[in-house]
């Protein structure tokens, strides 16, 4: 779980653009493979680094321009990567897809990587899993627990970015938990804070309601044990709060899949 929080974490800082169509992608890549991790299989790691992809600090194994390339995953992680979904948020049929020791090296080249940007990589990757993969799903719409991030009380703190790039990190002590962290943002909307927040901020999923509608620069910093609190930093430093209510999102459901051949 906590390399997947990481990938999942990783996707939302490299990515702003809006949810990838779900299938029948014309881009394609230009080769790719994809082999059973037979030896010194290890976590799951790996992504897609296109023109516009920003990386945080110290993250290992960044593909090369252009490509694609995951590393000892499951089905399961690489549609998480793809779709950019939580794994909480994907159901599957056969055993072997989200469990089990069936693993995978993905591979995959873009025919022009210094034009090739993210968001087209994660369609090309898309259309690669339902090929190779022969794979079937649809969407289960649901309602879950969550919360809403909405201005507080006295206003918002948030300054308009001046950055001509969107920029993500999360410091030097890394990726935070739900009890305390740091995020630091360049050029980010309040629909991207809210999915982070989603992430570590132990409130399930989350959904804007602030009303702005602007990117901006901003450093969040809390620690639920020794203070502040992730609910008190939001208030004091951003003019933000969360407040629970039910969320309309909705399921990764795969259908069917079957192993691929290898090639």
């Amino acid at each position: 779980m906590e390399s997947w929080f990481a990938m999942c974490a990783a996707a939302i800082l490299c990515s702003s653009a809006a949810a990838q169509r779900e299938a029948g992608s014309t881009l394609t890549f230009e080769v790719a493979s994809i082999r059973p991790a037979k030896e010194n299989v290890q976590g799951v790691r790996g992504g897609c680094h296109g023109i516009d992809s920003v990386f945080t600090p110290g993250q290992t194994e960044i593909p090369p321009l252009g490509r694609c390339v995951i590393r000892d995953g499951r089905l399961s992680h690489m549609v998480g990567i793809a779709w950019n979904i939580d794994m909480t948020m994907l159901k599957s049929g056969p055993d072997w897809i989200q469990r089990g020791f069936d693993r995978f090296n993905l591979e995959a080249k873009a025919e022009d990587p210094a034009k090739t940007t993210e968001k087209q990589l994660l369609q090309m990757l898309q259309a690669l899993l339902i090929e190779r993969f022969q794979m079937k799903f649809h969407r289960e719409p649901v309602e879950m627990s969550g919360f809403a991030l909405t201005v507080a009380k006295g206003g918002s703190k948030l300054v308009p970015s001046k950055n001509q790039d969107q920029e993500g990190s999360f410091g030097p002590q890394g990726k935070p938990s739900q009890n305390a962290g740091m995020f630091k943002a360049k050029r980010y909307s309040m629909a991207e804070l809210a999915r982070l927040l989603g992430l570590f901020g132990g409130r399930g999923p989350g959904v804007d309601r602030t009303g702005l509608t602007g990117l901006y620069d901003f450093t969040l910093t809390w620690d639920n044990e020794a203070g502040p609190t992730l609910e008190t930093a939001l208030r004091e430093q951003l003019g933000l709060q969360m407040k629970s209510e039910k969320v309309a999102t909705s399921y990764f459901v795969i259908d069917s899949a079957m192993r691929p051949s290898e090639n």
